[in-house]
C-alpha cells in the first residue's frame, strides 16, 4: 500500500479550506484517509498552517511520501527540516 501525505479540499465554492491527511494513494482526493495531520487555510492573510509535528514526523519516518504541495507546507511549518535532521543522524 503506497501511503501519501496530501491535501484534502473542504470548504465551499471559492472559499477553500484544506486538511493535511495521510491517505492511500489510490483513494480519491476528498475520500477516505488514514489520519489527519493538520490544516491549511489559504484564505487568511497570511495563510494559516497548523501541523501536528509529532504525527507528521512519525508518518514520514514510516515512509509516507508527501505530494509536492504538502511538502511545501511541511517546509513552511518547519517539519521537513526536522525530518531531514533526524534522518541524517540515523544514517
Amino acid at each position: 500500500m503506497a501511503v501519501r501525505i496530501r491535501l484534502a479540499r473542504h470548504g465551499r465554492k471559492k472559499a477553500p479550506f484544506y486538511r493535511l491527511v495521510v491517505a492511500d494513494s489510490r483513494s480519491p482526493r476528498d475520500g477516505r484517509y488514514i489520519e489527519q495531520l493538520g490544516t491549511y487555510n489559504p484564505m487568511t492573510d497570511p495563510s494559516e498552517i497548523n501541523v501536528d509535528m509529532e504525527k507528521a514526523l512519525a508518518w514520514l519516518s514510516k515512509g509516507a511520501l508527501p505530494s509536492d504541495t504538502a511538502k511545501g507546507l511541511l517546509k513552511k511549518a518547519g517539519v521537513w527540516e526536522k525530518f531531514v535532521e533526524i534522518k541524517g543522524k540515523a544514517e
